[in-house]
């Protein structure tokens, strides 16, 4: 809900009323007779369904991570693997994430997928992808988010934008030749390995369904969270 508030110079302002935004979620239900067999075969599904629905970049999930001390951080990363062992996105190593990560190991992700009243949660260890299927996916990607890769200090301060135009074109002028641009050094994957992952599905009244796959010695379970 909004309201126009008449600003001193007679402009009009929008003022979000936040305490009475709400949504009421009605898309649907999950039961634990709705579940894939599988935690993997689940997710898979419904990234199909938010792909079919026209969801935006519906492999997007919000990467969340701390520091030595703590301190958490987060954003959003693209998934670019899924099988059973876990979960993939592609990064600087030299990147905070990467700091956070190798002295954490530890990460959790969400998928957000608001239009259909759903996310996925994830969260486990983390390892470093093999650099050979680091390298594989390395060579479907567009060639000028190659030379982005090499040409950006991720997460270090500059000066200011034109610092990053110079480098990029740096870099443009050193692989001006090369018909295949190397893996930077610096830059690779990172796999969740999830411990747990639930799928949230909204429900009238805030009763939200949430079942959760939960790994343990004798494999994986389900179980129901209270929302």
């Amino acid at each position: 809900m909004t309201e126009i508030v008449n600003g001193a110079d007679g402009s009009a302002d929008v003022a979000v009323r936040l305490p009475a935004m709400r949504v009421a979620y009605d898309g649907g239900s999950l039961n634990e007779s709705d579940l894939a067999p599988t935690w993997t075969e689940q997710l898979r599904k419904w990234l199909d369904e938010a792909l079919a629905h026209g969801v935006a970049e519906p492999n997007a999930m919000v990467l969340a991570t701390a520091d030595a001390d703590g301190l958490p951080s987060s954003r959003t990363v693209l998934c670019k693997g899924l099988d059973e062992r876990g979960v993939v996105f592609y990064t600087n190593y030299t990147s905070a994430k990467s700091h956070d990560l190798t002295v954490t190991r530890y990460a959790s992700a969400t998928f957000p997928w608001y239009p259909l009243q759903r996310q996925v949660h994830v969260r486990g260890a983390v390892e470093k992808v093999d650099p050979a299927e680091t390298a594989e996916y390395w060579a479907s990607r567009p060639r000028g988010s190659q030379l982005g890769a090499w040409a950006s200090p991720q997460s270090q301060f500059v000066d200011g934008r034109r610092d990053l135009d110079t480098a990029l074109k740096a870099i443009e002028r050193r692989f001006r030749d090369v018909e295949q641009i190397p893996v930077p050094p610096h830059w690779g994957g990172w796999r969740i390995r999830p411990d747990v992952v639930e799928f949230w599905q909204g429900r009238q009244d805030r009763m939200h369904d949430r079942l959760r796959f939960i790994r343990t010695e004798d494999g994986w379970q389900v179980r129901r969270v209270a929302p």
